[in-house]
């Protein structure tokens, strides 16, 4: 088996990999707070974990993917509640009825984007008493001090004998704690602290009962106590978004050393950020698209729905490390580039053989190899089954010539390489097809029901309206027009 380079955060180098047990894996990604629908930054990452977990598997090793699920309360706001309880509040519902709606949102969303499950998905709330556990260790150690019931890291008292900034090159003065301003501020000794345990104010609707108060744990714990409890003290890849780096990975490092006294991770990976029509994604500004909105085609900015897998093409062709712009126009060169190479496949049983091959299937082969092996290195590897897809073309003109042998190989190949590991499905044309013919007729109801409110005919327009309710097609009416989405 070639060597395997990934590009380690932790050293700023591509390194040779190697599993602290031969032959198996253990890798955990820090999965979503189910507060809100996924959007479509998130399922970048996920995305490009699960085609590494893929590659991983096609190589033949034996993985262990954790992904976690925070439905525990943590980030706290002007008002004192974090995300899931205001949540609750708005929508009038118990904070773990939020958690299941979006829980479930999240796991429909990475189905239809055709994600494989992880190996264990376990819950904060799930692990309350080992969390607690190990912030009994933590204080045991001298590295954590309680006050008014709440918990918080002693940064300073680690960098004695640790480097507090190990993963982000951070300089320990400048490392001031950015996640949002937590109650009792003024209680931490230092403000590069970080809480570990909150004691809850009377109206924190998610709360615990601990030795030193009713309350919450602080968001970095929970991908600490999880990731070792599952892959033990030390293990082998730590994945998550570029924006978790610092604080959160940062923490969960000086946590884990704190209470077992090793490093947790060999390689950290990061994957980087998807912009929006050459914008950051915002909600704020409107400059935001969910997954689902782009299979459907009901945002303003498509021309028209594309695919799951589409989509999932266009991903790969940038490297999971690097910075991409999503837009109408780079969707719609996905579609091209991905119908060709899916037609390309469908050639390959129509092939006539020869007693020689003009054309070199085990050097192709191999690069193929030497792009995945280069940090996962996907554009080359498209680049190449591209290259694939042209020997298929020559060879139906009779240009090229190959054997029997070879074709098994070239099919074999382009099939692992494109299905299994890029997780691409053969059946999206038909799913865009459909997508179109849909978003066809509903946008031509859409019209009608403009003209009906135009003419100040209400019963008509209401009538549209309900009527694609009732097939749960619901219409939204805002600034840039009227979007419908599929429920």
């Amino acid at each position: 088996m070639d060597d395997i380079k990934i590009y380690n955060t932790l050293t700023k180098t591509k390194e040779i990999f190697k599993p602290i047990t031969k032959g198996t894996i253990g890798m955990y990604v820090c999965g979503p707070t189910v507060y809100s629908n996924v959007h479509l930054g998130n399922v970048r990452t996920f995305m490009s974990f699960d085609m590494i977990y893929r590659y991983f598997l096609h190589l033949g090793y034996k993985v262990r993917y954790v992904r976690n699920i925070t439905d525990a309360g943590h980030l706290t706001d002007d008002n004192s509640e974090d995300k899931i309880s205001t949540k609750a509040r708005l929508e009038k519902l118990e904070p773990m009825e939020i958690v299941q709606k979006y829980t479930v949102d999240f796991h429909n969303i990475l189905k239809t984007y055709n994600c494989l499950p992880p190996s264990i998905e376990p819950t904060a709330t799930g692990h309350i008493l080992e969390q607690i556990e190990a912030i009994q260790t933590i204080i045991d150690n001298g590295l954590a001090y309680v006050v008014n019931g709440s918990v918080y890291f002693d940064v300073l008292k680690y960098n004695e004998k640790e480097n507090y900034g190990i993963l982000s090159k951070r300089i320990i003065e400048d490392a001031i704690e950015n996640t949002r301003a937590l109650d009792g501020q003024s209680d931490k000794k230092n403000p590069q602290d970080f809480a570990l345990w909150k004691k809850a104010e009377p109206e924190h609707i998610q709360r615990w009962k601990s030795p030193w108060s009713v309350g919450f744990p602080g968001w970095h714990l929970e991908c600490t106590v999880m990731s070792t409890k599952y892959l033990g003290e030390q293990f082998d890849i730590h994945g998550g978004g570029m924006d978790l780096k610092f604080p959160h990975h940062e923490c969960e490092i000086a946590q884990a050393q704190a209470c077992n006294h090793k490093a947790p991770v060999n390689y950290w990976m990061h994957t980087n950020m998807l912009n929006l029509n050459g914008k950051k994604m915002s909600k704020s500004t409107g400059n935001s698209i969910l997954p689902s909105e782009i299979y459907e085609g009901s945002n303003p900015i498509l021309s028209k729905a594309f695919s799951p897998s589409v989509t999932r093409f266009f991903i790969m062709q940038a490297h999971y490390s690097s910075v991409l712009d999503l837009s109408n126009d780079a969707l719609l060169a996905a579609e091209k580039g991905f119908t060709k190479l899916m037609e390309s496949i469908k050639e390959l049983e129509n092939l006539k053989t020869s007693k020689t091959s003009t054309i070199d299937v085990k050097e192709w082969k191999q690069r193929c190899y030497d792009a995945m092996n280069d940090d996962f290195n996907t554009p080359i590897l498209i680049a190449n089954l591209f290259e694939g897809a042209k020997y298929i073309n020559l060879i139906k003109e009779e240009k090229d010539t190959i054997t029997s042998e070879d074709l098994q190989d070239l099919k074999n190949t382009i099939n692992a390489f494109v299905f299994d590991v890029l997780g691409l499905e053969k059946s999206t044309q038909n799913a865009t097809d459909k997508n179109d013919k849909l978003a066809g007729v509903v946008n031509m109801l859409i019209k009608m029901r403009k003209e009906a409110r135009e003419n100040k005919d209400w019963a008509l327009s209401d009538k549209i309206r309900d009527e694609l309710l009732a097939l749960n097609i619901q219409l939204k009416d805002g600034k840039e027009g009227t979007t419908f989405t599929v429920n």
